[in-house]
């Protein structure tokens, strides 16, 4: 059994994580550019983020490859080095994690940012071909589960599914972002969402980013309805973004975020954590809100 399905079989509550993005935005990662990018350019910062979370109490952290597909970075300066990224960043999670024994390492797998045909030019093809590269990339740097993140249609997500799969046996969590109060872009519901993936197989479904803490709620309990005692993944946002000038602020407190932790766990959620606008201190809070 691995570590993290263990994990689930002992029916402790585990935390994720905080934001990636906008910390490492506020380290100095400028506009435009790809966070997967400081992974071989500004690696220390990668590592100290990483490292806070562990030392707040993350049970679960996760690599900085959110837009890690080749297509996805087909612009980087570094298009040519996928595979280096992935593994790289799963290296540095798991240097990190090293801290504690106990701490897992869960691989980023976003949106490709293009949408799949018939609604877009990407072929299933394609989008299977880029997963498959990013996931065996991540499975080498050490990974202990795939988390297909922020995604928002069937048709991208069973192609990163299925691309993972392909290659390895490790727990595929899939987290859907409902940005339509409790649908996603594309009108996914999470009765239907979590019908569909556990029958594929997942071991765990959830949502991240979205909008307010209150609908996670409302989508947590959306989910355990249609199917009681599956384990659930809840990593809101701290609450919706603003911008003050060029800055973008997240107005959700530690505390704030910690009680709606709370809730989501007595909703049925096994794992809560923090997605954009997160900090450390978000996620200490939380600790200790649900441990």
């Amino acid at each position: 059994m691995s570590k993290f399905l263990a994990r689930l079989a002992s029916q402790t509550t585990l935390v994720a994580d905080g934001a990636t993005g906008t910390n490492l935005q506020k380290r100095g990662l400028k506009p435009g550019t790809p966070p997967e990018e400081l992974v071989l350019d500004q690696p220390d910062w990668i590592l100290d983020l990483a490292s806070a979370f562990v030392e707040a109490g993350s049970d679960i952290i996760l690599t900085c490859t959110f837009g890690g597909t080749r297509i996805r970075l087909r612009e980087s300066q570094y298009a040519d080095r996928v595979s280096e990224i992935n593994r790289c960043a799963a290296e540095l999670a798991r240097q990190a994690a090293s801290a504690r024994p106990d701490v897992l390492v869960a691989g980023s797998i976003g949106p490709t940012g293009v949408l799949l045909q018939p609604y877009g030019p990407l072929s299933v093809e394609e989008a299977e071909s880029a997963y498959r590269e990013q996931v065996q990339a991540l499975v080498q740097g050490g990974v202990d589960l795939l988390l297909i993140e922020t995604h928002f249609s069937f048709e991208e997500a069973d192609a990163a599914f299925r691309a993972a799969r392909s290659v390895t046996d490790l727990p595929i969590v899939v987290s859907f972002s409902y940005d339509r109060g409790v649908r996603t872009m594309m009108g996914v519901k999470p009765a239907d969402m979590i019908r569909h993936y556990k029958a594929m197989g997942a071991a765990m479904v959830g949502a991240n980013c979205g909008t307010t803490l209150e609908n996670m709620e409302k989508i947590i309990q959306d989910y355990a309805s249609a199917e009681p005692a599956f384990p659930l993944w809840a990593k809101p946002n701290a609450g919706l973004p603003r911008l003050e000038g060029d800055v973008t602020v997240f107005d959700i407190s530690p505390s704030q975020m910690a009680e709606f932790a709370r809730r989501y766990v007595e909703s049925g959620a096994r794992v809560v954590g923090g997605c954009c606008g997160s900090t450390p201190e978000h996620v200490a809070a939380i600790v200790q809100a649900v441990k």
